[in-house]
């Protein structure tokens, strides 16, 4: 459960390492968003001489929360952080390389290029 002012993990090789999410895309007036969601965000940190630098707004799909996630099987899905990976135009990927485990649901909401990019489907 990801709400405004939620600080994230940046789970690509953009050059960002921390957002701040404001806001929600598609969500109407929503409290929260989950995995597979899309949030508007505030670059917190980045790393010098890469192409997102600190202060930029970018677009990012949530692919982790610590808030335990239902499935339709009936099991949870939990992780230890919040991250999110960040979109460039046509919603795909900025980065080459995605770090961590990723959801299967990311896969299911349309985000298959960052699937095929994961080390590890979860």
């Amino acid at each position: 459960m990801i709400q405004r002012r939620t600080i994230l993990n940046v789970a690509d090789n953009s050059g960002a390492l921390k957002l701040q999410c404001i806001g929600f895309v598609k969500k109407g007036n929503a409290k929260w968003a989950e995995i597979g969601d899309i949030i508007v965000c505030s670059v917190k940190e980045a790393l010098p001489r890469k192409q997102i630098e600190k202060g930029d707004v970018v677009k990012a799909v949530i692919v982790r929360q610590k808030k335990p996630l239902r499935r339709k099987d009936g099991s949870y899905i939990q992780f230890f952080e919040n991250a999110a990976v960040i979109l460039g135009p046509g919603n795909e990927p900025i980065g080459n390389r995605i770090f961590g485990p990723i959801p299967i649901e990311i896969k299911e909401k349309g985000f298959t290029k960052i699937a095929n990019l994961a080390q590890e489907l979860v």
